[in-house]
């Protein structure tokens, strides 16, 4: 998750904080005026709005210290491309350059689209020493950024190499075909993936402790043996590949830097549809379904189950939710629902959507974190991974609700890797280009996760 994103997600924080407290503080004004006053429910009351005000005050510094970083990234970002000249010497002669900061050897600013990363890749094939050196600088400087070691076992030769890791700048800022690339698998709780091995565990309470009220003085107290479990994720494997003719990777112009964008454009997205609908473990096979079904769907008949999806994510996770829970839905859905007109409003208002709406548009681009809450609140992210062929008539999409949480992914703090190989395909004049990553993920840990189906999620009309 990027640091833009991480703000965002402590703002829509910050928000689901402010609408659990201006609840709390209506109900204390009802108390303050009502005729006969409930003084235990009065100072309850109050210790949860001060409980919930360190809670935001806290979320506040974090949001603070995020923003104060990354403006911290950026000046060091403008810093390292600065020099500054030596003082002249006695003798006329200018002294050595002193450089405030090494330059990377590949840089956004003066190779934006890898153009000059993809043309070493091809010319280290090609024993050109010099290309070899640079890409073999650059992963140094990986190993050094990223905090890796595994990179050694990926030295760059003069005549071939097993694989490269791509430079981030290109990962994060690729062009090419317009794809749905990762909104969820950005948004979902991140650990590294362990060096080795083909599953990742995690820990999981299957008998909790218990309490009881003591029935005698001196009596025995309620007691029940823990029990825990691990929980068994497969390391799966997304990738993709293309062969490109040697004429066109030596005559052609920029051929095989587009394609090598496209392949990390292409296995970016297809992760994140994994995530999403790989058969079994997929979200939509994990999700407890919430059926909306309507012949002529409007938005007003789908907001309660807008508001049922959170409730029961809630009601599962208990004391473990931490008021994390987000939405996914396609940006068709998403698009539909600012679309639709209501002469009628919700009981209760929440932070930051004014009187008369039902939610808040962000106004933020595609896959740049959420785009916006609910009425309930819950911050909302667009992701076109998301089937629109499901239901009977093949024309339905769904909207899934989960606990940030408790939606784990396992990433290769390499990934995703470039591997370029001629010898496959030599004798057709032929070049193999492939890139890969290594992943794990589960939404299962505590089942709590919901999404809404039906007819009612049919294309969505915007006549």
């Amino acid at each position: 998750m990027t640091i833009a994103q991480l703000i965002a997600k402590k703002r829509a924080e910050i928000a689901a904080k402010l609408s659990e407290r201006n609840g709390l503080s209506a109900e204390l004004r009802e108390q303050y005026e009502a005729d006969e006053q409930n003084e235990e429910r009065l100072a309850e009351l109050r210790t949860q709005i001060s409980a919930l005000d360190t809670v935001i005050d806290g979320l506040k510094e974090s949001a603070a210290t995020l923003e104060a970083e990354r403006a911290a990234d950026e000046a060091a970002d403008e810093l390292s491309r600065q020099v500054q000249p030596g003082a002249q010497s006695p003798s006329e002669h200018r002294a050595p350059v002193v450089v405030t900061s090494e330059e990377r050897t590949y840089r956004k600013d003066l190779d934006k689209r890898g153009t000059k990363f993809a043309t070493d890749v091809m010319s280290a094939f090609r024993g050109d020493f010099k290309a070899a050196e640079r890409l073999s600088r650059h992963m140094d400087e990986e190993r050094v950024e990223r905090g890796v070691d595994q990179f050694d076992t990926r030295a760059v030769g003069t005549g071939a190499f097993t694989g490269i890791v791509v430079p981030q700048y290109l990962v994060d800022d690729f062009a090419g075909l317009p794809r749905a690339d990762r909104p969820l698998a950005d948004a979902m709780r991140r650990h590294d993936l362990p060096e080795q091995g083909m599953t990742v565990n995690i820990g999981k309470l299957t008998t909790g402790t218990s309490a009881a009220e003591q029935s005698a003085e001196n009596a025995a107290v309620s007691e029940t043996d823990a029990d825990d479990t691990l929980l068994t994720f497969n390391v799966l494997t997304s990738a993709g590949s293309q062969t490109v003719s040697r004429q066109a990777s030596e005559r052609g112009a920029g051929v095989e830097d587009t394609i090598i964008e496209d392949l990390i454009s292409a296995q970016r997205s297809n992760l994140d549809s994994l995530l999403l609908n790989r058969a079994s473990t997929g979200l939509t096979n994990v999700a407890t379904a919430i059926a909306y079904t309507d012949a002529s769907p409007t938005a007003a008949e789908l907001y309660p189950k807008l508001l049922q999806g959170p409730a029961q994510v809630e009601a599962a996770m208990l004391n473990a939710h931490p008021g994390d829970v987000i939405a996914v839905m396609h940006s068709r859905r998403w698009y539909w629902l600012q679309s639709q007109l209501s002469s009628t409003w919700p009981l209760f208002g929440q932070p930051g959507v004014p009187a008369q709406l039902s939610g808040v548009d962000y106004g933020e681009r595609y896959g740049n974190g959420f785009r916006g809450i609910l009425p309930s609140g819950v911050p909302v992210i667009v992701d076109n991974n998301i089937a629109t062929n499901l239901g009977a008539g093949t024309n339905e999409d769904e909207i899934y609700f989960v606990s940030q949480t408790e939606s784990h992914l396992w990433e290769d703090p390499d990934a995703p890797v470039l591997i370029r190989a001629e010898q496959p395909k030599a004798k057709n004049l032929g070049i193999d280009l492939v890139v890969y990553a290594y992943f794990a993920y589960g939404f299962t840990r505590v089942t709590h996760a919901q999404k809404i189906n039906g007819t009612g999620l049919v294309t969505p009309a915007f006549a």
